[in-house]
């Protein structure tokens, strides 16, 4: 991404957004200026950064976090398996630099309790050592659903056991929010489980703004956030890979075309952030700029173009909508995780996905049996799933 020529400040738009809400009330306005503009994180949890940096990047290194810091993003994603295991090692180099840093981020770590979530007691002294803190902001279950976790991982976020150990945890001091990340095909399924348990504190989800109003997913993020859970947003930006930089309409309003994608998750007033995995400098300056610059929510000329621009352009990735939900709770095919890995190998070189392909169940990989193109038809954004598979055959085979 690069900063347009002139960036102005987003105007206030038509009165008419794409959501009802405005800008929502919870973000910090008197937030310093060198540090990006915040929101709460739920109805409980602290001020956040509307941006969060990843910490999966091949660029991730102590002098890039500096970089970050100086840029004012103060919400740092890791996780136990980030770059083969180094990623909180670098993030505990920076800190171990800067001491006196840690209490003014908000630093959140991620680990795979295979056997339940009780595990995660088990699992937080080496996230912490690995991380070089005595706490974490956050803790989740990494990448819940069923493929990994099993059928009944569906019930965790409203279980005894996860609660009881999601109390033990901030009890201990050594974790100040639980939850869970998911990208899951039963998404809707887990934020709903999570709303009716109403113990987990944070949820990061794969999340597109463009999913129709008034539907499950809709519904399940109102309920979630009527629980007074804090919501994340992820994998936002895995569908823009090939749209054009610029197009008239955005230019108007001083933005890219992805950082108009940044403001239109930055339209939902139930999302306090953004997760993003920043490639390189280029990309932060503009992803900061876009955070500075937003003002106000995009309105629904502006998100419909968005969504167009988005679907006439090359995607390899599920991008978030519900539509598949009932086709994912009838197979074990491992379409979203095929389609995940294929996009994390293409996009960003990661050879490791062939790993992650290889380590699926047979069944999750045989597509033999499947209607890929029933699929296809099927989905919210005529994701070319028969077309990805092949490739995922291909690549990694």
């Amino acid at each position: 991404m690069t900063l347009p020529v002139a960036f102005a400040v987003a105007p206030s738009l038509l009165t008419q957004t794409a959501f009802a809400a405005d800008a929502p009330a919870s973000v910090d306005a008197s937030a310093s200026a060198d540090v990006l503009p915040k929101r709460q994180l739920g109805k409980n949890g602290p001020m956040v950064t509307m941006l969060s940096m990843g910490g999966m990047m091949a660029a991730l290194s102590p002098d890039y976090i500096d970089i970050a810091w100086s840029m004012g993003i103060r919400y740092f994603d890791t996780s136990s398996d980030y770059l083969g295991g180094q990623s909180e090692k670098i993030f505990a180099q920076w800190l171990a630099k800067y001491p006196e840093r840690r209490k003014e981020i908000f630093l959140v770590s991620k680990d795979h309790p295979g056997s339940g979530p009780e595990q995660l007691l088990e699992m937080i002294d080496n996230r912490l050592a690995a991380c070089g803190t005595t706490y974490l902001d956050a803790l989740y279950i990494h990448g819940i659903g069923p493929g990994d976790y099993g059928q009944d991982s569906l019930n965790w976020p409203k279980s005894d056991a996860f609660k009881k150990t999601a109390e033990a945890l901030k009890a201990s001091g050594k974790v100040k929010m639980v939850g869970f990340s998911c990208h899951d095909g039963r998404l809707t399924d887990y934020l709903n489980a999570a709303a009716e348990g109403g113990f987990v504190d944070i949820i990061m989800l794969a999340y597109n703004p463009f999913y129709p109003k008034g539907g499950p997913l809709d519904l399940a993020l109102d309920a979630v956030s009527k629980a007074g859970i804090g919501l994340v947003a992820m994998k936002t930006m895995r569908n823009t890979g090939d749209v054009p930089k610029r197009l008239p309409e955005f230019d108007k309003l001083g933005l890219t075309v992805h950082q108009a994608v940044l403001h239109s998750v930055w339209s939902d007033p139930r999302i306090s952030a953004v997760c993003n995995m920043i490639d390189n400098v280029d990309q932060m300056t503009a992803s900061t700029a876009a955070a500075r610059s937003y003002k106000a929510p995009l309105n629904f000329t502006h998100m419909d173009l968005l969504k167009q621009t988005i679907l006439a352009s090359r995607r390899t990735m599920c991008t978030g909508c519900p539509s598949c939900e009932a086709f994912a709770k009838q197979t074990r095919f491992a379409f979203h995780d095929i389609a995940r890995f294929v996009t994390y190998y293409e996009q960003d070189g990661n050879t490791g996905a062939r790993e992650f392909y290889q380590a699926l169940p047979a069944e999750a990989r045989d597509a033999s049996r499947v209607d890929l193109a029933a699929l296809r038809d099927g989905c919210h954004f005529k994701t070319d799933y028969p077309e990805i598979i092949r490739r995922a055959e291909r690549y990694f085979a």
